[in-house]
């Protein structure tokens, strides 16, 4: 059968009687067991998705079959966090975006791989092997969700959920040609997802279109009483038409040429439809991909410290090297000497960060940037060299590192047919707008969402 590609055809479908939600479901297994060799699954709950299937309630994610990045806890369904520490771990419950999509309708098809603890970029350091690029197997999705990413492009699942720690939703999204959220710090709750870094993680969405991304943003968002960041804040609105700035920070050296036209070619759509561009400067972003690699480290190393083999998961010999490496360099900024010289040092400069955002929202509505200096790197490109694998995240940490969110979008390819896109930027909880220009843009440019497989 052929795949409905976003969630207002999947319900029309249903309604109209040309499917039934048992074989919709059946076909996304059917496409998963296809395509093995992308490695997007670490487990795959089919016989719980059947199940959901015939105790559906209607909502308004009805129909739509979702996975879920594996650091989502799932009540009965195996939650790794893709390393051998929690191979066989089961959970009692589930996570708020879990229970609120699942109670709106949505159908749980499986957990998708990602780095080890989302710790990478590139989805290499999974301990279940990393996933593959569908639009070219040698090259890699992106990371650390890069399961998501890969099922949401492949046609494995309708939706994804990710997490995005200093990127982890926006570039696999961006190396994939898909949508991805990353949502306002304290939008979406925490809870009951394997924490990495606590003052940077924002859980989020994958999928193939603007209007699939709100959606489901509708649905997860809010205060559960379980996360205490989590507020329910009004949303930040434009007083008048929207001014769009693009930082000159963002387009130094190494960014790759075809990157560049592609985010130029974008900025000339919105002007074209009204926006005004401006350009601005981002003082302290140089800095930021710096401060991002002492506090998440520090954030990483106390978070892990809670794997100690007694209570669950099994003993730390179990940790891969990338978890060893951030827990040893996390371990270090904290430790006495360094605290202040390091990480009280990264925390200051994180303030300076966040105003020149500030600043920058007093003059415009939204930021238009590159997502990754590069397309997609072939696979095994940068294993070896954790200091350049590091610097993919250079263009998206800063948000993480500020709390605002972002949404990156799909447009066009490189000369090698591998995704193209960039990102959109706005201040706290200014979701709505990024809506807005995201599904302005996917109009002037007549996007229609396509699989990759």
């Amino acid at each position: 059968m052929k795949l409905p590609l976003t969630i207002k055809e999947t319900q029309e479908g249903l309604k109209k009687g040309e499917y039934s939600l048992m074989e919709l479901t059946a076909e996304y297994v059917k496409r998963i067991n296809k395509e093995k060799d992308l490695n997007a699954f670490i487990t795959v709950s089919e016989d719980s998705a059947y199940e959901a299937v015939k105790n559906s309630v209607s909502g308004p994610l009805s129909g739509v079959v979702v996975s879920h990045k594996d650091l989502f806890l799932t009540k009965g369904i195996r939650t790794t966090a893709a390393s051998k520490v929690l191979e066989s771990f089961v959970p009692e419950y589930s996570s708020t975006v879990v229970s609120r999509m699942e109670k709106a309708g949505a159908i749980t098809i499986g957990k998708t791989n990602c780095d080890a603890w989302a710790h990478g970029a590139s989805g290499e350091n999974s301990d279940f092997g990393p996933s593959k690029n569908p639009w070219n197997k040698s090259y890699v999705p992106g990371g650390s969700s890069s399961g998501s990413a890969v099922a949401v492009s492949a046609g494995l699942s309708l939706v994804s959920t990710g997490t995005d720690t200093g990127g982890s939703i926006r570039q696999p999204a961006s190396f994939c040609g898909v949508v991805g959220l990353k949502p306002t710090y304290g939008a979406v709750s925490r809870y009951g997802i394997v924490a990495m870094a606590s003052s940077l993680d924002s859980p989020g969405v994958i999928s193939l279109t603007v209007a699939d991304a709100k959606a489901v943003f509708d649905v997860i968002k809010g205060e559960d009483g379980f996360d205490s960041t989590v507020k329910n804040s009004p949303p930040v609105k434009p007083k008048g038409k929207i001014k769009i700035g693009i930082p000159k920070e963002y387009f130094g050296g190494g960014l790759d040429p075809e990157v560049e036209k592609c985010v130029m070619e974008a900025s000339r759509v919105f002007a074209k439809e009204g926006m005004e561009i401006v350009d601005i400067s981002l003082p302290h972003t140089k800095y930021a991909i710096d401060v991002y690699y002492i506090i998440q480290p520090a954030e990483v190393a106390s978070n892990l410290g809670r794997y100690d083999g007694i209570r669950y998961g099994g003993d730390r010999s179990a940790f891969g090297p990338e978890a060893v490496r951030r827990i040893m360099l996390g371990t270090y900024v904290l430790s006495a000497g360094y605290y202040d010289a390091y990480y009280l040092k990264a925390q200051k400069v994180r303030s300076r960060i966040i105003e020149d955002f500030n600043q920058a929202f007093r003059k415009v509505d939204l930021i238009l940037a590159p997502v990754s200096p590069t397309p997609a790197f072939k696979l095994g490109e940068k294993s070896e060299d954790p200091v350049k694998m590091y610097l993919a995240d250079i263009l998206t940490a800063p948000a993480n590192v500020s709390g605002i969110p972002g949404i990156a979008l799909p447009f066009g390819f490189s000369k090698s047919h591998l995704p193209l896109g960039f990102q959109l930027l706005g201040p706290r909880y200014s979701e709505d707008t990024l809506f807005e220009a995201g599904e302005m843009f996917e109009r002037a440019t007549d996007y229609k969402p396509k699989l990759a497989i």
